[in-house]
């Protein structure tokens, strides 16, 4: 028995993009009906979505079935909130609002295994099959098709950015421009001037570093990402879609009877 493979990490080693859905609902039958696109990963959420980990896990087996990868963007919290939703199978782990150097050598510590980091060991869960999967094979193959991701979404820690991207054990540097927007003094304004330096820079030197470069976007936006190096793009998300698709159903609803 072996760990499934990352999708993620396969494409982006051949020089492809990779592309996420967000998922902020909870139910498994939205995830499979997004995994069944081809997507390469979905995208769920423990810091802003009340999601738990019975959910997480049928998320997970729902993806797992068309072999998408699933990230979870963690909550803030201590290493059991950083290693549970990977021992649930989820092919990775967002940290949100990094704010130091420091503070990503501690994330990788409780993520990766040795040599790495010093990760919790315990193959009895999905991502180890139950204990079928051979504890060297589990530590080998979890440090290399499982990724974990930092997210600058924060001024702070840029100063210390390319230690950041330099660090081993980080995957992926993840540009999220709607805090960042709010930490600059400039809630939204995505036109803003810091916003493009900063998402061009942390572009250029995580890809200067080996490491995975992933950001918001769309599909409109997605060449111009491509360009600037990145190679993770969330280009769409459940509730927009829903939203969009019921708002547009009432407007031909009321244009045809109203």
């Amino acid at each position: 028995m072996h760990l499934r493979k990352s999708k993620v990490i396969a494409k982006t080693k051949e020089g492809k993009c990779a592309f996420s859905f967000k998922l902020n609902l909870s139910d498994p039958r939205c995830a499979e009906i997004a995994a069944m696109s081809g997507i390469d990963c979905l995208w769920i959420d423990m810091e802003h979505v009340p999601s738990d980990y019975s959910a997480v896990e049928n998320i997970v087996r729902a993806a797992k079935a068309y072999d998408v990868d699933v990230l979870c963007r963690v909550s803030r919290g201590g290493y059991s909130d950083l290693i549970c939703p990977l021992e649930a199978d989820c092919t990775g782990i967002m940290v949100p609002h990094l704010m130091s150097l420091e503070e990503a050598k501690k994330v990788v510590y409780y993520t990766k295994f040795h040599p790495i980091g010093r990760r919790p060991l315990d193959g009895g869960n999905a991502d180890g099959a139950y204990c079928l999967v051979d504890a060297l094979d589990y530590i080998k193959e979890a440090n290399e098709e499982r990724f974990t991701i930092v997210q600058i979404e924060d001024p702070e820690p840029v100063a210390e950015l390319e230690e950041i991207c330099a660090l081993p054990g980080i995957d992926m540097i993840f540009f999220g421009p709607a805090d960042f927007s709010q930490g600059i003094g400039k809630p939204c304004q995505f036109d803003a001037p810091e916003i493009d330096e900063t998402r061009k820079l942390v572009a250029k030197l995580a890809r200067k570093h080996g490491k995975m470069a992933g950001t918001t976007g769309s599909v409109a936006t997605a060449e111009a990402r491509i360009a600037e190096g990145y190679n993770f793009i969330n280009v769409g998300a459940d509730v927009i879609a829903l939203g969009n698709y019921f708002m547009g159903l009432k407007k031909e609803l009321d244009e045809k009877f109203n």
